[in-house]
């Protein structure tokens, strides 16, 4: 597969590692806290066959530039770094593509600056606080909230091997799979991300006022939304409720998919995919 190609990019907002990779019209593609590097990211590897992806690590993240204040962790400020990129790289307009939480940075993307962008990919995200439904794994009352609290809380350990860390990531991963069995089928290849804690914590506070729906028809670009029919992070109702308020939206529902639809239905994903150019 290769190694993706790094490029800092400097801007006037600061200095961000970008991961390169393929050919074709250009693609954003970026997550809230995720720490990409040349290996690679699932999600934007769907992209390569058809796009030249940029793969962004957002401040506080890799070698990307620091929050020299804490606001500037937020997702509209992570717009604006953006576009600070996509100006640099003397794009017009790109396509960008978000999957859970850089999903719901994409809908900001979408409405802050819509004359950026040609298209949206939306996968797995929601328009506003989604712990607030019980279908949802972190409210208290879904029948796995107790198993995913405890590998959270073992996660944040300082004592563990890389092997115990390991287990406890792929444990977690597959409380979010139709089919857990199949996990090492699904995370095969050698993609290893890390998470930025500060971006996280800035993220756990920031959602509990994150709603956005009623702004959502401010967004006239085509978007594609996609969504794991029993996915347990954010659950398909918000997908659907997303499609609802968006004047330019195709929702496609994935009924073998929970939170990774990318793998857990690659080729209907990918089908999709090509398919694009049809909500335009």
């Amino acid at each position: 597969m290769g190694s993706w190609e790094v490029n800092m990019v400097v801007t006037p907002r600061g200095t961000f590692e970008v991961f390169c990779k393929g050919e074709g019209p250009p693609i954003c593609v970026s997550h809230l806290y995720s720490i990409f590097n040349s290996t690679g990211d699932y999600f934007a590897d769907c992209f390569t066959g058809l796009y030249q992806v940029f793969l962004v690590n957002l401040r506080e993240a890799g070698a990307s530039e620091a929050a020299h204040e804490p606001y500037q962790l937020s997702m509209l400020e992570s717009v604006l770094d953006l576009e600070a990129i996509r100006e640099e790289l003397e794009l017009p307009t790109w396509t960008f593509a978000g999957h859970s939480t850089g999903g719901m940075l994409g809908l900001v993307y979408g409405m802050a600056a819509p004359h950026s962008l040609n298209q949206l990919v939306i996968t797995n995200a929601a328009a506003r606080m989604y712990m607030d439904s019980p279908k949802c794994i972190y409210h208290n009352d879904h029948p796995q909230f107790s198993y995913m609290q405890q590998l959270i809380e073992q996660l944040k350990s300082p004592l563990l091997t890389s092997g115990e860390k390991h287990r406890l990531q792929r444990e977690r991963t597959k409380l979010s799979l139709v089919l857990d069995h199949k996990y090492e089928r699904y995370f095969s290849k050698n993609i290893h991300k890390e998470m930025s804690r500060a971006r996280m914590d800035f993220f756990a506070r920031e959602l509990h006022i994150f709603d956005v729906t009623q702004q959502l028809y401010k967004i006239n670009v085509p978007v594609w939304i996609a969504a794991g029919k029993y996915d347990v992070q954010c659950p398909v109702e918000f997908s659907i409720e997303m499609h609802h308020y968006l004047n330019h939206s195709k929702l496609t529902v994935f009924e073998e998919s929970n939170h990774y639809p990318f793998l857990e239905e690659k080729e209907r994903f990918a089908h999709e995919l090509n398919e694009l150019g049809g909500i335009q």
